[in-house]
């Protein structure tokens, strides 16, 4: 969608963007405070998701939860929220003519919120609940236990049901004090704005929470390489789910991101892929993906999937075939052109709608504050070259850090991914 962004700092030290979307007939907002798990200790990681549950309730003026969703929601607006690692973020959309409502019941919410008791007790079950449905999530189960392995902060969905007993009401209220400030908050409002700004501008100053002393930063992060796979046995499983990540001890520039970037479209992403589409043609995986992770100083490649077991060596040939044949410059034209087509169509459809647009900048802006030039994007997927795509893909494996992980049933499993890791961990030796 077409649209312009502004970049506003407010006299307390809360940072964020506009974007204006001439003609959009709803309102998106996005508050975002530094305040995940990074910031309390591993007896009480599970802290700031209760804290996020139960934020979003009573409040200084409309006393009870289920009231305040009544009064948000009796227009068809909504609101969520979620916890990660770095992060929380509440978000709301909403219908245009009620935007301001919108925006001063989210203030309000995030500002006053009671913490009341019996709140804090139906969330606790209600967030238990929640972490026993993800724990069935083979994926998250393993990319957790993988990424603990390599000495990155992280907990198993089921340790942090153990751990959840150790939360109590008063640890919600400090966490909110200390990161709930205008300091460190960055937000994104996307919508019609015309003529709108000031007043936007107006009731964030008077947001209602304290200053704080600054944005918090960024937790320091370094994985150790693993020679050894980690397996996570689960013996309903009948199949096996691995994920291999490698890491560069550097964070990328824009440069390298958007040539992993272009190279995961390329190996992944397409039924024509170099790994996937071949690996399909055979009739080995269903499908797979890969993608990119960013820490302060690290970035990350990961490329995870679930396959039959018999069909596990063959798709590793594939993965390890690959990837050398990248890391040696072999790209041909044709695999360039196609990857950036692809690239930019996916660039053009990710923002046909105002929550789409905003998700261009958010990412980026709540973690180091770069406002991303989205006009750029086609310039920047045209400058990819094959010998930039080969230098990113060597440097991703040259600080030798990386390792696999297998989530699988029996011992037969077990022995799989020793032998899938024989197969791959030549990219790191070579």
């Amino acid at each position: 969608m077409k649209h312009t962004v502004s970049e506003i700092e407010l006299n307390n030290g809360a940072k964020g963007l506009l974007i204006d979307v001439p003609g959009a007939s709803v309102m998106d907002f996005e508050f975002n405070f530094r305040a995940g798990e990074y910031l309390v200790e591993r007896e009480k990681w599970e802290v700031p998701h209760l804290m996020e549950h139960v934020l979003l309730g009573a409040n200084e003026f409309i006393p009870k939860a289920r009231a305040f969703q009544a009064e948000f929601e009796k227009n068809g607006a909504g609101n969520n929220a979620s916890t990660g690692l770095y992060h929380i973020t509440y978000e709301a959309e909403c219908a245009d003519f009620e935007w301001q409502r919108i925006l001063e019941l989210m203030i309000t919410a995030i500002s006053k919120p009671l913490f009341l008791r019996e709140e804090f007790k139906a969330e606790y079950g209600n967030v238990k609940d929640e972490l026993t449905a993800r724990s069935n999530n083979h994926f998250r189960t393993l990319s957790l236990t993988v990424r603990e392995a390599h000495n990155l902060l992280a907990m198993s969905d089921r340790e942090r049901l153990k751990q959840i007993k150790n939360v109590k009401q008063k640890d919600l209220v400090e966490h909110y004090a200390k990161t709930h400030t205008t300091n460190n908050l960055r937000f994104v409002i996307a919508g019609s704005l015309k003529g709108r700004a000031p007043t936007i501008k107006k009731m964030l100053e008077d947001f209602g929470l304290p200053k704080g002393r600054s944005f918090i930063d960024l937790p320091d992060e370094t994985p150790i390489n693993l020679e050894q796979p980690v397996f996570v046995a689960r013996p309903s499983v009948k199949n096996v789910y691995f994920e291999m990540e490698t890491f560069a001890l550097t964070r990328f520039d824009d440069s390298d991101m958007d040539s992993l970037e272009l190279v995961n479209g390329m190996l992944t992403a397409t039924l024509y892929s170099r790994i996937l589409g071949e690996a399909r043609e055979r009739g080995l995986v269903y499908s797979m993906g890969s993608g990119i992770d960013i820490m302060k100083t690290v970035t990350g490649w990961w490329f995870s999937a679930q396959v039959i077991n018999k069909n596990a060596p063959p798709l590793f040939e594939i993965i390890t075939r690959e990837l050398s044949h990248v890391m040696h410059g072999e790209i041909s034209p044709e695999d360039l052109e196609a990857a950036k087509q692809y690239w930019l169509g996916r660039h053009q459809r990710s923002g046909q709608t105002v929550a789409g647009t905003m998700a261009g900048y958010t990412g980026r802006y709540y973690f180091d504050d770069i406002v991303n030039d989205y006009e750029a994007i086609p310039e920047r997927i045209k400058a990819v070259s094959a010998k930039r795509i080969q230098a990113a893909s060597q440097r991703m494996f040259s600080d030798k850090i990386g390792g696999l992980g297998v989530l699988g049933g029996g011992s037969r499993s077990r022995e799989l991914a020793d032998k899938l890791n024989e197969q791959v961990r030549p990219l790191w030796n070579s």
